[in-house]
């Protein structure tokens, strides 16, 4: 009974922290401006369906691919074993589902044979990163704590699976010997080969079992709760952030209303203009940005495809589409702080354009949508580089001095060319 009492405890501390953090986070992303993002449904399911769970835009490069498809399914349908945990710990029972008899067995041999293909694949990561040093993983912004990140979960998921295919062969020699309530339940394909190193002493077995079973249980609850503060925290959000992902055509330019709505004023004098809330053009801070554009912050995986396939990146300029996500989320996660600490309104003399983005970096950008397509979970650095322009621009009256020729073409002949527009198709006329 103390055994399950510790249990029911520290799994309703667990789940109460992640709650805890997880509220903060949704706190932070509800600070953002209001966006439509609830029209066409089916289409939306299809999306997440296919980016998130299929993981097809994944597929451009197929290494790292497959090896993140063995982690991902191993987290997945290896995590179904917790619910036979979670009861056994509740209450004080032992493989709860053994009785289901051949198809335990069939399925605790493919969560075996998942484990291995998880401990490999974060094998292999971790060489990746720490031992190849892959380009694709490094860049101003990929300081020591984002690096530290990394590796902590790759770690953390190899511990994980050692301790279950650890605890599944001391299990798997404690049946052998008939010890207590080990019943025979369980086929083990890869634990099997384990079971050599271990003593031949019960009481020592059915401590390392235990040992291996709290293990990898606490190890999944501190896992979970460690989860707001990093960046697999895209784990739950790109489900969320695919389905409400931009379904208009890549870098689509969008209107503001209150511009909209003077434009229209000057061309019919009787226009009656729809009401607008009050506020900026274009983007200074986090607030001013709108709640998708925070959910992309945060479900940023910082695997670096976009800055990989960035043209302003290549050629040496400051842009890095995947610095533009990390800033953003530090930033809302700073003002999200301020508010639990000072409460709604304070202001601590930041912003996000200036002290987190700088003005190098957002005129850089060429507007390709490059970052956008090779993003596998449809995060959009484009939509908050638009903003932070559009506040410099219409705000400030600040841009660089190339780009004053152009706006003044624009005003004046409706077009970024020099021709006025009876001109525009001399080029087409016969000689």
């Amino acid at each position: 009974m103390i055994a399950q009492i510790l249990f029911i405890i520290l799994t309703l501390s667990a789940i109460g922290l992640f709650a805890f953090n997880a509220k903060k986070v949704i706190r932070n992303i509800r600070l953002g401006k209001a966006a439509d993002r609830f029209d066409q449904p089916q289409k939306r399911i299809m999306t997440m369906l296919k980016v998130a769970f299929g993981q097809t835009k994944m597929f451009f490069r197929p290494i790292p691919a497959i090896l993140h498809f063995f982690v991902y399914a191993g987290f997945i349908i290896i995590n179904l074993e917790v619910l036979e945990i979670m009861i056994d710990g509740i209450f004080g029972t032992h493989r709860i589902f053994g009785g289901l008899g051949p198809i335990y067995n069939g399925l605790i041999g493919s969560f075996e044979i998942l484990a291995l293909s998880v401990w490999l694949a974060c094998v292999i990561f971790l060489i990746r990163r720490n031992v190849l040093k892959l380009k694709r993983f490094s860049g101003v912004e990929m300081t020591a704590w984002p690096k530290s990140d990394a590796n902590y979960i790759l770690i953390t998921e190899i511990l994980l699976m050692s301790a279950f295919l650890m605890m599944n062969a001391a299990d798997a020699k404690l049946q052998a010997l008939g010890h207590g309530h080990y019943v025979t339940a369980g086929a083990f394909p890869v634990s099997q080969f384990l079971q050599n190193l271990l003593p031949d002493s019960a009481s020592s077995l059915v401590m390392i079992e235990r040992g291996c079973w709290w293990f990898h249980i606490i190890g999944i609850f501190a896992f979970l709760n460690y989860l707001p503060y990093s960046k697999h925290f895209h784990i739950m959000l790109a489900f969320p952030n695919t389905y409400f992902s931009n379904l208009e055509p890549k870098g689509e330019f969008t209107n503001m209303q209150s511009v909209t709505n003077e434009v229209k004023a000057m061309l019919d004098p009787s226009f009656t203009p729809e009401a607008t809330e009050p506020g900026r053009f274009g983007a200074k801070d986090v607030n001013d940005l709108s709640w998708v554009n925070l959910m992309n912050a945060y479900t940023c995986t910082e695997c670096g495809r976009c800055t990989s396939v960035c043209p302003a990146n290549m050629t040496g300029k400051l842009l890095s589409p995947r610095k533009i996500m990390m800033d953003t989320r530090d930033r809302v996660t700073e003002v999200g702080k301020n508010i639990d600490k000072s409460g709604n309104g304070f202001d601590d003399g930041k912003a996000l354009l200036d002290d987190y983005i700088t003005r190098e970096e957002i005129w850089a950008c060429t507007s390709c949508n490059a970052c956008v397509e090779a993003c596998p979970v449809n995060i959009d650095p484009l939509a908050i580089i638009t903003e932070l322009r559009r506040y410099t621009v219409m705000e400030e009256s600040k841009f660089p001095a190339s780009l004053n020729v152009m706006m003044s073409n624009v005003e004046n002949n409706g077009a970024p060319w020099k021709y006025s527009p009876a001109d525009r198709l001399n080029w087409a006329k016969e000689n």
